[in-house]
């Protein structure tokens, strides 16, 4: 063993393992750092909290003066129209609004005390659509409770306009759950009471959503004549970025609520560019995997004459091969170690300027980026320790 380090140290060039080192560093942390900061960012985005939900898109017919005085197009989408949407290539689910066909009003109030009341609609989608505990959404005819998700935006409204105004306390997400709500319904001759409570609120829906379960009991009790067409649908798209839902809305004179197709390119793009970035990290790792591998080649092509003497006189292959194995293994240890460390460093410099912009981004873990790194090291290693053993198995082989 001492006789192979000695043909080791001998041809070795440092300056050449340094310089491998540096660009497979170089490399690694790149894969590391853009797959860590997509993570880290991710939730931002598309996270069912965060401030942007980029792959659902709601649509609406475009409203006219003519369809005010009732001389327009059907404001309504007809069953073909959601099967044609549900054709498109674009298009991974469709789902329609259902709104309530009776009259509803609500008072609200805190110990028993109505504070006030206001006449609303309830309005459902499918579950998978809901951005909030599906535990607590359901509906069985009979319960004395419905659960109800109002916008975000209500709630802001509330506490900075209307309680303001009316000298009523404020409330918080936190305790809204406490808040007792009744819940008036008329329709087909009847006048029905029943409790409401706020699950939660949604940053997705602008609207007052309640489970579709009750709304098909609700209709059936008090508006049983009524089969409406959705006058909204919402729709989960592949890629929020894609020409063909622009040109599609345009084409049928449809309408996008607020700026969710931007958001959702804005998103798109988020992982395009971590998905190039990391690209040409992995380019780099590979060239330098190259590199350091026909350096280690050349290395054992420089000391073949004294391997194979050594193979002679009754050195196995596997015990020849061992220093160049370990060599390699050491290096891709240590690029791994610097990578890791150099990750964590660079990560808490820009989680300071993040959390600074956005207080309710959550902490993430580096325990994904560190198993990448890991496998790549372990990938990287059995590549290079499997080059030497076939060369030096090529000398013995040749040794005649």
């Amino acid at each position: 063993m001492r006789l192979v380090w000695k043909l080791l140290r001998k041809h070795i060039s440092l300056p050449q393992l340094l310089g491998f080192l540096f660009a497979n560093l170089l490399g690694m942390l790149i894969v590391l750092l853009s797959l860590q900061f997509y993570r880290d960012v991710k939730p931002v985005f598309s996270a069912e909290d965060g401030f942007i939900r980029p792959d659902f898109l709601i649509l609406s017919k475009r409203i006219s003066a003519l369809n005010t005085i009732g001389l327009g197009t059907v404001s309504t989408f007809s069953q073909k129209e959601l099967d044609n949407l549900r054709s498109q290539p674009f298009t991974k689910e469709v789902g329609a609004f259902t709104a309530s066909q009776y009259k509803v009003a609500c008072s609200l109030g805190i110990n028993g005390v109505a504070r006030f009341g206001t006449d609303m609609f309830f309005e459902s989608v499918p579950d998978a659509f809901v951005d909030a505990d599906l535990a607590k959404w359901h509906f069985n005819e009979g319960d004395e409770v419905v659960p109800i998700i109002l916008p975000r935006t209500y709630l802001a409204i509330y506490n900075f306009g209307f309680a303001q105004s009316q000298n009523l306390p404020k409330i918080s997400e936190g305790i809204v759950g406490m808040v007792e709500m009744t819940v008036s319904m008329r329709g087909n001759g009847r006048n029905e009471y029943i409790k409401g409570r706020v699950i939660g609120f949604s940053t997705r829906l602008n609207t007052i959503l309640v489970p579709e379960s009750f709304i098909r009991w609700s209709n059936g009790r008090y508006a049983p004549d009524s089969d409406p067409e959705p006058s909204r649908i919402i729709l989960e798209v592949k890629n929020p970025a894609d020409d063909a839902i622009v040109s599609y809305i345009n084409e049928h004179g449809y309408e996008l609520e607020d700026d969710k197709l931007d958001a959702g390119r804005m998103t798109f793009f988020l992982r395009l560019v971590s998905g190039i970035v990391m690209l040409v990290g992995l380019l780099i790792s590979l060239l330098s995997f190259y590199i350091l591998m026909l350096s280690i080649y050349l290395l054992v092509e420089k000391n073949s004459e004294k391997m194979r003497t050594l193979l002679l006189i009754g050195y196995s292959p596997a015990r020849v091969a061992l220093p160049y194995q370990l060599l390699t293994i050491g290096i891709n240890a240590a690029v791994l170690l610097l990578a890791v460390i150099a990750l964590y460093c660079l990560r808490t410099q820009y989680m300071q300027m993040l959390w600074s912009v956005f207080p309710q981004m959550q902490d993430g873990s580096l325990v994904p980026a560190i198993l990448l790194g890991l496998a790549l090291f372990v990938i990287v290693s059995i590549a290079n320790a499997i080059v030497v053993r076939r060369r030096i198995n090529r000398i013995w082989n040749n040794k005649d």
